[in-house]
């Protein structure tokens, strides 16, 4: 037989529902949860977001290859904009704003007619702002083209760039 309710020794509100502690401890567990996943999930939408830097980055550098086809050496930042035929008539951001494009110069200190026909480096850095801004070593990533070989390279905010082959933002 069930114990009436409200009587000296039976509470019936023990019967029911939640206590406070176990409010707290499943608050706790889901805090802990969401502390761990989502540094994880952040890292892995940066990740995403470095595809759109790849795929512009590539662009520029088949459009420099066109464009040295047809002038003797490749093209310079002033002409990433310009609309063909004068220039390669490109965005200077990527598609979702989350990189500024630019080609930079040659990194011989004096470029020579010779070192402008072989030599060219585009970049992406990551826009202020966006989350992309704090993605660690792979803030800035450039493709840089000498003498025919081909370097990809990663870089904090400042400091040189990581052109090795173990490099982490560059996932071959």
């Amino acid at each position: 037989m069930r114990p009436a309710c409200h009587t000296a020794t039976t509470d019936c509100r023990s019967a029911r529902g939640f206590s406070l502690i176990e409010l707290m401890i499943a608050v706790a567990v889901v805090g802990i949860l969401a502390a761990v996943a989502l540094p994880i999930f952040n890292d892995s939408i940066r990740k995403s977001r470095r595809a759109e830097a790849f795929a512009s980055l590539s662009g520029i550098q088949q459009a420099q290859e066109r464009w040295r086809s047809n002038n003797n050496k490749y093209a310079d930042d002033t002409k990433l904009t310009t609309a063909a035929p004068g220039g390669l008539g490109l965005a200077a951001t990527t598609a979702g704003g989350y990189y500024a494009l630019t080609i930079d110069a040659p990194l011989a200190a004096a470029p020579s007619p010779a070192t402008d026909s072989t030599d060219h480096m585009v970049t992406a850095t990551a826009t202020a702002g966006t989350s992309q801004a704090a993605d660690g070593t792979c803030v800035r990533l450039r493709i840089r083209s000498t003498g025919g070989n081909v370097f990809y390279g990663s870089a904090a905010a400042s400091g040189s760039f990581d052109e090795s082959t173990g490099n982490r933002c560059w996932a071959r």
